[in-house]
């Protein structure tokens, strides 16, 4: 496996693994994730199958091939989440050079030119946040330096974590903002946990020692 083809195939797995959170919950409406194919070697590509829950009927399935590559670049597993959504929503007209079927299931080929992503949501955002925290890729490595002990979605968009570290004792609680810069969210936390300024007591949470502000992290 060359360099190119390693580089696809792990983006096939972080779509895999992204794209397996919707088997029980909906990517969109009533429908759910019943497979993720890695597209064959020579389309670098993720093959995405949506229906109902606990269907597997290959005529009650629909594919959707969507190319990783965007120019020199690959397409992050949101990109392919996004790109989803919006194929799968609406009316599409896909001319019959882009319809084919696999496995007795139609298949889509997208062309990401024709389609407006659909918006990442703050839902979104959060759920990648506490899988980067739950589930870090190397479980023998301590990646974060603070484990995520619980989370609480609040009101304005807030999303309440509770940490814990061996610098820091107990639990702590930090309020953070769930958006797109959640690399530096995930390296910042460890080393936040007991910044005094931004420490509060919250006297109606009993689940933690104090509370870190990190909303305008």
């Amino acid at each position: 496996m060359d360099e190119v083809e390693r580089e696809i195939a792990d983006r096939q797995v972080a779509v895999a693994s992204l794209l397996s959170d919707h088997v029980y919950a909906p990517l969109l409406e009533d429908q759910h994730v019943r497979g993720v194919l890695p597209a064959p070697s020579q389309a670098p590509a993720v093959r995405a199958v949506l229906g109902d829950r606990g269907e597997t009927r290959p005529e009650r399935l629909t594919a959707y091939e969507i190319p990783l590559r965007d120019g020199k670049d690959l397409r992050t597993p949101h990109d392919v989440v996004a790109l989803l959504r919006a194929v799968h929503t609406g009316t599409h007209i896909y001319p019959r050079s882009r319809v084919t079927s696999v496995m007795g299931m139609d298949l889509y080929l997208v062309d990401p030119a024709d389609v407006t992503e659909a918006p990442f949501t703050t839902d979104d955002w959060s759920a990648t946040l506490l899988r980067c925290l739950a589930r870090p890729t190397d479980p023998a490595e301590d990646r974060h330096g603070a484990r995520l002990r619980g989370f609480l979605f609040r009101e304005e968009g807030l999303l309440r974590l509770y940490m814990d570290s061996d610098e820091v004792p107990g639990v702590i609680a930090a309020d953070v903002r769930p958006g797109g810069a959640l690399t530096a969210v995930l390296a910042a936390l460890p080393s936040l946990l007991d910044e005094e300024y931004r420490i509060s007591k919250d006297a109606i949470d009993p689940h933690c020692r104090y509370a870190v502000d990190l909303t305008d992290w």
